[in-house]
């Protein structure tokens, strides 16, 4: 097996889903394409042919990010028509599917180099959209009724784990503004950012240059009033969750040999990655058990991981995992430039988002060897990978 490095991720700026969002005019497959064509534009040691294959991950595969979007945003990237591309659908952890699939065909030798992304145009294409599900999936009980609906996914996440409160979550949320404001203030957030041009039918045409769904400032007496339109009394509400969103990721990853022949940088090295099912109707308890199988086949602990980024799709799953590992919900290693709640999560975009993130601290900490990206995943599943830093410099 060959080492697998990633090379850089970069984002569109997230957008708020609706008639409103920033992206109410754009194409989903134009989102996509500009992220292909910055990374190409950021590394011009990179022959386009040279790519092997290009990997996009959408949770609904219809309208404008259907059709293969591996291929069509490829193609629309000014890739030459001899790289191929191919969809992928594990809905929130589709781009971090996409990663781990191009990074086994590099390690296997199958590839060289490879793009891997997501996008997700929740105002175009809610999440749903056009689904039919098996009935037999309610009718056999397979899964709980509320397994269908994430809100409530959430919701029995809290009943799991009654020592995870809404005050909790709450506190949780307002941190993760807080962070990433810092983070957008001190240009921690920024340069991983692909303006995209926008059209709207008011003002006419602009660029989206920064994320729309962040609200700095907020506060947990704010958050405790919000309503909660999951259930009555309930706890999860807009502000302890991620939002509806737009936006895209795309990422290059590389045979390491292959990346230092080319020049090309090695930002973080794969060390190993891990899937696991749960129950449908708690999918956000998803990570523990990805992680501890992904423990169990690299031999390293929790006490291993410098660095931690966890997708905010709800507060009260990155608490359930935290507790789980005896984890502290303001220790400093998780999630320090915000999160989900802050900046959005357009679902099938965020696994690259975070490994973005990820692979930026990396450079700036010398003194971490291992991070970790997490996530959970709808229909009840958890995905962890746990990546290298080249830049470590061992214990001091």
């Amino acid at each position: 097996m060959r080492n697998v490095v990633f090379v850089e991720g970069v984002r569109t700026p997230f957008g708020k889903a609706g008639d409103k969002g920033i992206y109410a005019g754009t194409r989903a497959d134009d989102l996509v394409v500009n992220a292909i064509r910055e990374l190409l534009r950021r590394h011009p040691e990179l022959p386009p042919e040279r790519v092997d294959d290009v990997a996009i991950a959408a949770t609904t595969q219809i309208g404008d990010q259907g059709l293969t979007i591996g291929r069509t945003a490829a193609l629309l990237a000014g890739l030459p028509k001899s790289v191929p591309g191919f969809a992928i659908d594990r809905m929130c952890a589709g781009a971090m599917t996409a990663v781990t699939t191009v990074a086994s065909g590099i390690g296997f030798g199958a590839y060289d180099i490879a793009i891997a992304g997501g996008v997700e145009h929740m105002g175009r294409h809610p999440m749903g959209e056009g689904v039919d599900p098996n009935p037999r999936i309610i009718a056999d009980k397979l899964v709980d009724p509320t397994a269908l609906v994430m809100g409530q996914t959430a919701e029995n996440l809290h009943d799991r784990f009654p020592e995870i409160t809404k005050e909790r979550t709450d506190a949780y949320a307002a941190r993760s503004q807080e962070h990433y404001a810092e983070a957008v203030k001190t240009g921690k957030i920024g340069p991983e950012l692909v303006p995209v041009a926008i059209r709207s039918k008011e003002l006419g045409w602009g660029l989206a240059t920064e994320d729309e769904p962040p609200r700095p400032g907020t506060t947990v007496e704010q958050l405790a009033k919000l309503k909660t339109p999951f259930r009555p009394h309930g706890r999860i509400t807009a502000g302890n969750a991620a939002g509806l969103n737009d936006g895209a990721t795309a990422s290059i990853l590389a045979d390491e040999e292959t990346a230092r022949e080319l020049g090309l940088p090695a930002a973080m090295r794969l060390v190993g990655y891990s899937f696991a099912g749960v129950e449908p109707e708690v999918m956000g308890i998803g990570p523990v058990p990805a992680t501890e199988k992904l423990f169990k086949r690299t031999g390293l602990s929790i006490d291993d991981i410098g660095l931690f980024e966890i997708n905010e799709a709800f507060a009260v799953q990155v608490l359930a995992f935290l507790d789980h590992f005896g984890i502290d919900q303001d220790d400093p290693r998780v999630n320090q430039w915000g999160g989900a709640i802050a900046c959005g999560h357009p679902l099938a975009s965020s696994g690259v988002r975070l490994m973005t993130q990820l692979a930026r601290q990396f450079a700036e900490r010398p003194d971490v060897r291992y991070g970790m990206t997490t996530m959970c995943i709808g229909i009840g599943m958890g995905g962890t990978v746990i990546w290298e830093n080249p830049a470590f410099e061992g214990a001091k």
